[in-house]
C-alpha cells in the first residue's frame, strides 16, 4: 500500500532520446520532485527498449498523484493513488 510520508521506489523505463526530467503532481495541484534520483539504473534484467532511471518518492498527501516523465523526445505518466 502507498502511504503518505513514506519512501517509495519507481524505476523507469522510457523510449525516446535526450534529458529525463520527472516531477509528480498532487491532489491539488502541489508539485513535489524526487526526494533521489533520477539515477541511472543498468542493473536490471528486464530487456525491453530504453534506458531506465531509479527515483524515490515521498508523497506528503493522500489522494491521486499524477508522476509525469519526459526527455526531450517523449513523455509518460503514472498516476498512483496514496493513502493516509
Amino acid at each position: 500500500m502507498l502511504v503518505a510520508g513514506r519512501e517509495l521506489k519507481v524505476v523507469w523505463r522510457m523510449t525516446g532520446s535526450g534529458d529525463f526530467a520527472i516531477s509528480a503532481t498532487g491532489p491539488e495541484g502541489q508539485v513535489v520532485k524526487p526526494v533521489w534520483g533520477p539515477e541511472p539504473h543498468d542493473s536490471s534484467n528486464w530487456e525491453r527498449p530504453g534506458d531506465e532511471w531509479g527515483t524515490g518518492w515521498v508523497f506528503p498527501g493522500a489522494g491521486c498523484w499524477t508522476i509525469n516523465a519526459t526527455r526531450t523526445v517523449g513523455s509518460g505518466s503514472l498516476v498512483l493513488r496514496v493513502a493516509e
